[in-house]
Parts: C-alpha cells; structure tokens; sequence
C-alpha cells in the first residue's frame, strides 16, 4: 500500500501531530509506522511548540516543514483553535494541510474549526482499532488520495 512517502516519485513525507495526551501520541505514531512506515512524524505536546515549530524558530530552525498537521483542540498554554487561527493567517503556513483530530464532537467545535480552514475534522474514537483505523484513513486520503503542496 503507498502511503506518505511511498510513491516512486515523492520525497518521505513529514507529518506534524500536535497532540498533548502521550497515549495518543504513541497510538497515532504506531499507525503511521504501521501503514505509512517512511514517513517522518515528529509530536510537539502544546500550541506555542507547534508555532515554534510550523515557523522553524529555536531548536525547530533545521525541522522539516511538515505536509500534514494532525491538531489536537484541548491543549495546555495555546488551544488547537488559536494554533489553526494563526496557522491559517499566516501566507506562509496556510496552505499546510490540517486536519483536527480531538476527542470533542460538539457541533460547535466542528463548525469553528471548518470556520478557520481546517481541512477535515475527525472524532477520535474510544477503541484503539477504530483509532488505528481513523489514523489509517487520514494517512490514505492525505497521502495517496489528496494532492498536497510539496515544499
């Protein structure tokens, strides 16, 4: 199966997940190293690292730029909704694909996320199958189905 980083054509892919919950970090890493093995993920735990990061400041200056954001919303220091806010006004960073994975599915949420740009919003699921499955969807869809600027 091609994925991130699988085409005969394409560079390995990088893929950002800003994600504060460990547990979820390491399920979203091991279905991206289950299904898409050559791509980079590098994890940041709030929403100032992810600026940081996504602007290459700091110990970030040599980082990848990433061709995917997998952004948590409930986060500490700056929340997911700040970090797409500021993502998405930034002529620089906007047209890096991001896709809100959280465990919230309030109406409100989803229709603010869309409201700044996201670019898909998905549900984590409780199960961790489902989990992988979900993971496994968005790795499809962003890396064989998607066309995605490349940097």
């Amino acid at each position: 199966m091609e994925g991130f980083g699988h085409g005969a054509h394409d560079r390995q892919r990088s893929v950002l997940l800003v994600e504060d919950d460990p547990g979820d970090t390491l399920m979203i890493r091991e279905a991206l190293e289950t299904y898409a093995p050559q791509t980079d993920v590098r994890a940041v735990g709030d929403g100032v690292e992810a600026l940081r990061y996504l602007r290459r400041e700091d110990e970030f200056a040599e980082t990848p730029r990433p061709d995917l954001v997998l952004l948590d919303l409930n986060m500490p220091r700056k929340d997911g909704r700040e970090v797409l806010a500021e993502v998405k006004a930034d002529e620089d960073l906007r047209s890096i694909p991001v896709v809100v994975l959280t465990t919230s599915s309030a109406l409100h949420d989803i229709r603010h996320s869309y409201e700044l740009y996201a670019n898909a919003y998905v549900t984590k699921p409780a199960d961790f199958d489902d989990f992988t499955t979900v993971v496994r969807c968005i790795e499809r869809f962003f890396g064989q189905v998607a066309q995605i600027p490349r940097y």
